[in-house]
């Protein structure tokens, strides 16, 4: 008996990228953008399969992590001018040898629109697998008015867009796009002499870039993502971003703890369940960030025992818990021995030294919730499953952490944390 078609979404991420380097692995809330495409797909109930097509071992570890398959992309079709239909094709390639099973339906899914969400991907692909759609893709609502820079186009020249010149009401015909003699700014989708109320124009859609769904056999034969009969979903205008230079990135992470917490509410605390280890900083997530000098040059700082309390009932969760600090001072290896917690302090590189600590105790590095406040926690951000920022912690690391805590550092931030893992024990 033959196997059922599947559907499948394919999330192309190579490695290059002009705009921002290493772009597919950039985390957004704590997670890698590739990651949260693959965490999305995978829980849309209408999909079978996700592969993630990549030239990019880095981007493949990233991929398997979140639980998807990983097609290896040739070089030839990983550069800047190969087309994301291309790595499409060549992953339904490899997937139908490799699972010798047919396929009905395949999405594209962009992994630069970190606010896709799995309603939109189900939707999409319901209205090729339901619907009887050809092609679907995600759209928003549009009302604003369109103006190009530069000379207009010439009357019949087909330069214009096709469609357009006659959609403002009152406007007459050929009239948008018209700019008057001095070659200057013309409407693209209105006539710039006529400006009606909002809910008097037409709604314009806008393609969103993240999601599209194709007959696979439609797909095979015309190379494009659209053919027959295109289908549109509509998403929220809200989650509408792409990333393409670091400004989009620097956005999605300001926006990340409002959209991810508004979708996921409390579920977007980590549990026990989540996680294996817990690595904490020490300047300014165990203490206040502040250090008191005596007349002898010694140092000491303020810690919370609430935060020893934390600790303890993590230890007695069955948790491992390390204190991995760049500072020398001695403070910090007496709490540790205080806590009989293992240190690794005086580090340069805390991320070489995280990864090198969990491949040393066989612990996945995506089950490590890592505590930090400043610029020299992002590494370790980057590489562990959940990034934590105590309350006052610098504004980029708020903005790249996957949860926030409503304690500051050495204000019993780490007890607050505890109390996610472990509960009514705290």
């Amino acid at each position: 008996m033959s196997p059922a078609p599947a559907v499948l979404a394919v999330i192309p991420a190579r490695g290059g990228s002009k705009g921002v380097a290493a772009k597919n692995l950039a985390p957004v809330a704590g997670v890698p953008l590739v990651a949260r495409a693959a965490r999305e797909c995978l829980a849309a109930r209408n999909v079978t399969d996700v592969v993630v097509s990549t030239d990019d071992p880095a981007i493949a570890e990233a991929a398997r992590s979140a639980g998807a398959e990983v097609v290896d992309r040739p070089a030839d079709l990983a550069g800047d001018l190969a087309s994301s239909e291309t790595a499409v094709l060549h992953a339904m390639d490899v997937y139908e040898e490799r699972h010798r099973r047919p396929l009905q339906t395949v999405l594209l899914v962009q992994c630069t629109s970190p606010f896709l969400v799995r309603e939109d991907v189900e939707q999409v692909a319901a209205a090729v697998i339901e619907d009887g759609a050809d092609s679907a893709l995600t759209v928003a609502p549009f009302h604003g008015f369109v103006w190009r820079d530069g000379a207009t186009p010439a009357a019949g020249s087909g330069d214009a867009p096709a469609g357009l010149s006659g959609d403002a009401p009152g406007a007459a015909s050929g009239a948008a796009g018209t700019s008057g003699a001095d070659g200057g700014a013309y409407g693209v989708n209105h006539d710039r002499a006529v400006r009606p109320r909002r809910q008097d124009r037409p709604e314009d859609l806008l393609e969103t870039g993240a999601a599209y769904a194709m007959d696979a056999m439609g797909f095979r034969e015309s190379g494009h993502r659209f053919f027959g009969r295109t289908a549109v979903v509509r998403t929220d205008p809200a989650r509408v971003l792409e990333v393409d230079d670091p400004h989009d990135l620097a956005r999605a992470r300001l926006l990340a703890p409002l959209l991810d917490a508004h979708r996921d509410g409390a579920g977007a605390l980590p549990t026990r369940e989540d996680v294996d280890a817990v690595v904490l900083d020490f300047d300014g997530t165990q203490t206040d960030d502040r250090v008191h000098i005596d007349a002898e040059g010694r140092e000491t700082v303020a810690v919370h025992r609430g935060d020893g309390l934390g600790i303890a009932a993590l230890r007695r969760a069955g948790l491992e818990v390390l204190i991995l600090s760049t500072e020398t001072n001695p403070v910090v290896a007496a709490r540790a021995a205080k806590l009989r917690l293992p240190v690794l302090h005086g580090i340069d590189r805390k991320d070489l030294a995280l990864k090198q600590w969990c491949e040393e105790r066989g612990i996945a590095p995506e089950r490590v919730l890592y505590a930090g406040n400043d610029a020299n926690d992002l590494p370790c951000f980057a590489l562990a499953g959940w990034p934590v920022a105590v309350a006052d912690a610098h504004d980029v690391v708020r903005a790249a952490a996957r949860a926030v805590t409503t304690r500051g550092g050495g204000a019993g931030a780490v007890r607050e944390i505890a109390g996610w893992l472990v509960g009514a024990e705290l």
